[in-house]
């Protein structure tokens, strides 16, 4: 007899995570696209939280824990075609939630413990009716710890840091600037490192030397399989 857990109709996650600049937001949207998932970003719970708190107005270094939990009650997902879109009192403020001011003040917000709980309570949450592709820290490991798949994307620092400076535009960039972003990237990598590590059965994907649609293959593949 087949196990609830086993049915074609429970939920299916796929976890995806990595160091920084790996390339995991936009490789889960790809991926989610192409098996018929909701792609969730737990970069945009986080967004959102910080959006609602700067709606009140007071200067950053007064916000506690408690000022943004409180604030985070506020906000609500409500699911789109592919992914889960955010509302601020029942409204849509996925522009506000990639402004400037948000994107400033966003990682002192996700330092903080209770509110980190709190978002990956929200991202287990919006599992439990869809399959979905969630990307973000600990993802296979705390958030879904039997997620169906489990993708740890890494690729070298050279790389991440090539692709990151790309992003920004500008075209090629120059030597100094990939050191630079290079030394960067390496030294979150070890603030990181503390945090963070790849699940046990999580399936390592390297992406140095290969384009995105390759990889974006590789893991749907991968999903195929677990799926069947």
């Amino acid at each position: 007899m087949t196990s609830p857990v086993q049915s074609a109709k429970h939920p299916f996650a796929v976890t995806i995570d990595g160091p920084a600049a790996s390339g995991k937001s936009s490789t889960a949207r790809m991926v989610a696209e192409q098996i018929g998932a909701r792609h969730v970003d737990s970069g945009a719970l986080y967004r959102a939280v910080t959006a609602a708190r700067l709606r009140e107005g007071d200067d950053a270094t007064l916000w506690t824990e408690g000022s943004v939990l409180h604030a985070a009650q506020r906000v609500s997902f409500r699911p789109g075609t592919t992914t889960f879109l955010a509302n601020i009192d029942g409204e849509d403020c996925e522009d506000e939630i990639r402004g400037d001011a948000v994107t400033a003040l966003v990682s002192l917000v996700a330092k903080m413990n209770h509110v980190r709980l709190w978002v990956n309570e929200q991202v287990r949450a919006l599992s439990e009716a869809h399959d979905v592709v969630a990307d973000g820290r600990d993802m296979g490991t705390v958030v879904f710890p039997d997620a169906g798949l489990k993708i740890w994307l890494v690729a070298l620092p050279t790389e991440r840091a090539r692709r990151r400076l790309l992003q920004r535009g500008g075209g090629e960039p120059t030597a100094e600037a990939l050191e630079a972003e290079t030394d960067a990237l390496e030294t979150r990598d070890l603030r990181d490192s503390e945090q963070t590590q790849p699940a046990p059965d999580a399936v390592w994907v390297d992406t140095t030397g290969i384009t995105q649609t390759e990889q974006v293959a590789r893991i749907v593949a991968l999903a195929a399989e677990r799926r069947a």
